[in-house]
């Protein structure tokens, strides 16, 4: 498939010239308008109209998709994380965004499928940033230095992370048993006061009825991952995301910021979607077998329409070199959410557990003295 990324890649920032003094605008995270950094004009942005397009994944796998929702990046990769940034012109070096490495310029063509939506930054830098320290201050055991290098360091990266949103029609039928519960009478030998005595119980037994029948789920927004820039217990640990809020794509509201290209391709990254899928027919099946316990046989699923969109989510990524190790640090740019390698500090895990032996030996201490 044309689609298939080595990696992960960086897109070219998108700029739109200031009409009052020509510098840059930005968008501004938070409201409906670019801003220019250097004299404050705005211009505003219209939400875009029209229905977000969903593309055929059967189509995308037959590499029959339209031009237009297709375009090419040249990127450089990152020998240290692997992704690939593209470097803005006049830029012949800077850091992986990733994982703070130095990068030099290199070369490549990757064509690949046109986001459909995007989802605006809520939270300002400012803000991301704050979100990012008291989440390093609630880690005990992280170094106290580490914390004040983070605050001293560059500011943190924008970066719209692609993903993929599954919808399907999907029917399945199955086999199974459904289970009955119900008591038998035993007499039973127990102990009481001392002595064996034999006394009547219920036990729980399951009578079995083999069963069989069809349940019909239609999947709205499944969401995978397009990217392996970042771990993804990162990424998952910051959801959920509103994609209620999804809005159809326009270059506008990434201006001042990067996008990602994805580097898992729509096809790869379906096997996921479909092991979701996969999970909830099957609570869909155990409702419709009933009874008191389940037993799902087999099942013979059907997907009917299927398609997908490509989409990008805002996150503020910090990304800092201590001590010889990158430490990563991933904030939802729309709730706040926090999740990062975790530092520890050998000096505070030593004086934890100093204090810990001076408790136990002071509380032997006391009761060797009151015994």
């Amino acid at each position: 498939m044309s689609d298939t990324a080595p990696g992960a890649s960086i897109l070219e920032e998108h700029r739109f010239p200031c009409p009052a003094c020509g510098a840059d605008l930005r968008f501004a995270p938070g409201t409906d308008a670019l801003r220019c950094q250097h004299c404050g004009h705005e211009e505003p942005i219209e939400a875009p109209r029209g229905n977000i397009a969903e593309l055929d994944l059967r189509a995308a796998e037959r590499d029959d998709l339209s031009a237009v929702d297709m375009e090419e990046t040249r990127t450089a990769r990152c020998e240290s994380c692997g992704a690939e940034v593209e470097f803005a012109p006049g830029i012949h070096a800077e850091s992986c965004p990733f994982c703070a490495s130095p990068m030099v310029t290199g070369t490549g063509t990757h064509r690949h499928i046109r986001p459909q939506a995007q989802l605006p930054f809520l939270l300002s830098e400012p803000e991301a940033r704050g979100a990012m320290k008291s989440w390093l201050g609630r880690l005990w055991f992280a170094p106290s230095d580490l914390r004040k290098y983070a605050s001293a360091e560059r500011a943190m990266d924008g970066i719209y992370v692609p993903y993929w949103t599954y919808d399907a029609e999907t029917r399945t039928a199955y086999t199974g048993q459904r289970g009955t519960v119900y008591y038998e009478n035993r007499v039973v030998p127990v102990i009481q006061d001392g002595k064996r005595r034999m006394v009547n119980q219920q036990v729980a037994k399951v009578r079995w009825t083999p069963v069989r029948g069809r349940v019909a789920r239609d999947f709205d927004d499944v969401l995978v991952l397009g990217s392996r820039s970042l771990p993804k217990r990162f990424t998952d640990a910051v959801a959920p995301w509103d994609l209620s809020a999804l809005l159809r794509y326009d270059p506008r509201y990434l201006a001042g910021f990067r996008a990602e290209a994805y580097g898992i391709p729509v096809h790869e990254a379906y096997g996921e979607a479909r092991e979701i899928m996969n999970g909830v027919i099957t609570e869909d099946v155990r409702r419709d077998i009933g009874g008191d316990r389940q037993q799902v046989g087999k099942l013979s699923t059907e997907v009917g329409r299927l398609t997908f969109k490509h989409v990008l989510l805002p996150i503020w990524v910090a990304a800092y070199r201590y001590r010889g190790k990158s430490y990563r640090f991933v904030v939802n740019a729309r709730t706040g959410a926090v999740e990062g390698e975790r530092p520890y500090s050998p000096v505070k895990i030593a004086i934890a557990v100093l204090i810990g032996l001076i408790l136990a030996i002071a509380i032997a201490w006391l009761q060797i003295k009151q015994s």
